[in-house]
């Protein structure tokens, strides 16, 4: 053995525990290796190889071997190691295969695979878990009192905004959850690029000064400002980084670890309206406000303690993080299936809403007690927490949008065949209100699950305030459309279209997930997407 072999078998032998090195595979070095030059250095690779080797440096000691009296340069090393590519590729995801035979751009392929770096993920551990339970108390913040709006809507429709008309009214929760979409779509970059630290602490900020504000508001604007505008930013300071985080650590189960964080917005939505319940009698409107920003501050701790980042941001060829616009970047919806999915969450917004915000007035339209009603929200919460567990354990086991087709189509049936035909009965409502709740909690939580599966777990806080924007635009419409349906006509005939509206909207967001679905994976119904 000569002195350059030992030392190739050496250079093997001690990076054995090292990790491989990207463009290096063992066939390319098996190509090499026998050359007519090689003599017997077929037994050096072959044992290399049987080691797990690909370095770099093996590669180059092989190079010197097999023709010691030639010189190679790092240009011809890497050309071997490109030509070896197509070998490597032959390992991506199965979608990215469908998406090709269906017919996918060539961009939107590169994109969508979330697979595109293979980042080890914790899935579990203390860590991660306390992750969750951060974001769990952010989305309390945003999400709870938004399930808790129809409490409000009663409310002001009642007091303060007794000469408003519903449409006008709508107008202050739509705008709400327009911010905290559209603003979402600059707080993702920023987390993708600097973190969850500066959004949460801002975000927590403005919840509790906006609830402390509101107490004292008394007329539309003033109710505008602060609900609407100053919770609505920071709704949105939270909201990206909550879910963002949730995607640096979890990726086979991240469907259960995000429905386990997204029942916290239908926990604040039992909470809540029995709080309020209880003290818009005995405390009034000013302290009852107060009440929940301390409840807030409370949440706020946990929130800024445990919601973080671990994947490093993307980095460009000059090995720099690259600093993402504060825009949209409007080229990701050239991937159909990204496409589908956000004008999906659109349509879904706008049947979600109309429910969420004019149900306790509809029981109160149709002869029950308004303070009383306030418990039929929270029947509807309940379903929601149970929805967002269940169907994402369910989800990870048998597919994503999958399970999101199923939820949504029980969310056309129960408006259409629970509601609609409910009028005063007690009963009705209470099984409708839970078997919706049910399903419209599964469906917010599995669509971040959802964008997360189209494209890289780095670029999730972009992917996903993307959607959101085009989503504002459905919860900016929805409430005050819903509103201006019901002015339309009488009591019953004015309900009704409300109802079929929100059902309709549901019926349109079917067809856009399925569109985005056989997009993916073709018919197929046994294919798990």
């Amino acid at each position: 053995m000569t002195l350059a072999q030992h030392n190739a078998e050496d250079t093997c032998l001690n990076n054995r525990r090292q990790p491989p090195v990207e463009g290096v595979s063992p066939s390319s070095v098996l190509s090499l290796a026998t050359s007519p030059d090689s003599g017997n250095i077929l037994d050096k690779v072959d044992k290399a190889e049987s080691l797990g080797s690909r370095e770099s440096t093996a590669r180059e000691s092989l190079y010197r071997i097999s023709a010691p009296g030639k010189s190679f340069s790092k240009e011809t090393i890497a050309v071997d190691a490109e030509l070896d590519a197509p070998s490597r590729e032959d390992t991506d995801r199965d979608s990215v295969h469908h998406a090709n035979h269906h017919g996918a751009s060539e961009p939107a392929l590169h994109r969508s695979m979330s697979t595109a770096t293979h980042p080890d993920f914790p899935e579990g551990g203390l860590e991660a878990w306390l992750v969750v339970f951060g974001s769990f108390c952010a989305m309390i913040s945003v999400f709870g009192l938004i399930n808790s709006s129809a409490v409000f809507e009663s409310y002001f429709s009642t007091h303060q905004l007794i000469d408003n008309t519903a449409s006008e009214i709508g107008w202050i929760f739509s705008l709400y959850l327009f911010i905290v979409f559209f603003v979402g779509i600059q707080v993702g970059p920023v987390f993708d690029r600097y973190g969850a630290r500066i959004p949460v602490a801002a975000g927590s900020l403005l919840i509790v000064l906006s609830l402390m504000l509101l107490s004292l508001s008394e007329t539309y604007y003033q109710i505008i400002l602060t609900y609407s505008v100053l919770g609505g930013l920071g709704g949105a300071l939270l909201n990206s980084p909550a879910y963002g985080a949730i995607a640096h650590f979890f990726d086979e189960r991240r469907g259960l670890a995000t429905g386990i964080a997204t029942t916290s917005g239908g926990l604040g939505g039992i909470i809540f309206p029995i709080i309020l319940r209880e003290m818009l009698p005995n405390l009034g409107f000013p302290w009852s406000c107060r009440v929940l920003g301390f409840i807030m501050i409370g949440l706020a701790v946990p929130a800024n303690l445990f919601i973080k980042t671990r994947l490093r941001p993307k980095t460009g060829p000059d090995g720099h993080p690259i600093i993402a616009s504060v825009w949209p970047d409007l080229t990701i919806f050239r991937d159909l299936r990204f496409a589908f999915s956000a004008i999906g969450i659109f349509f879904m917004e706008w049947g979600l809403f109309v429910p969420l915000t004019f149900i306790i007035s509809y029981a109160a339209a149709h002869g029950q007690d308004a303070t009383e009603s306030y418990v039929l929200l929270s029947y509807l919460n309940a379903g929601s927490v149970v929805g967002r567990i269940l169907p994402g354990f369910l989800a990870d086991k048998f597919g994503r949008f999958n399970m999101v087709l199923v939820t949504i189509s029980l969310c056309v049936v129960t408006l259409l065949a629970l509601w609609l035909p409910a009028g005063d009965s007690p009963a009705m409502l209470i099984a409708y209100a839970v078997l919706f709740g049910f399903a419209s909690g599964s469906n917010l939580g599995l669509l971040p699950v959802c964008v997360g599966q189209l494209c890289d777990h780095r670029q999730f806080g972009l992917y996903f305030s993307t959607a959101m924007m085009a989503a504002s635009f459905g919860t900016l419409s929805s409430v005050p459309i819903g509103g201006a349906l019901l002015e339309t006509g009488k009591l019953d005939n004015g309900w009704g279209v409300v109802i079929i509206f929100a059902g309709a909207s549901y019926a349109v967001a079917l067809a856009c997930y399925t569109t985005a679905r056989v997009l993916a994976v073709g018919w197929s119904p046994l294919k798990k997407f």
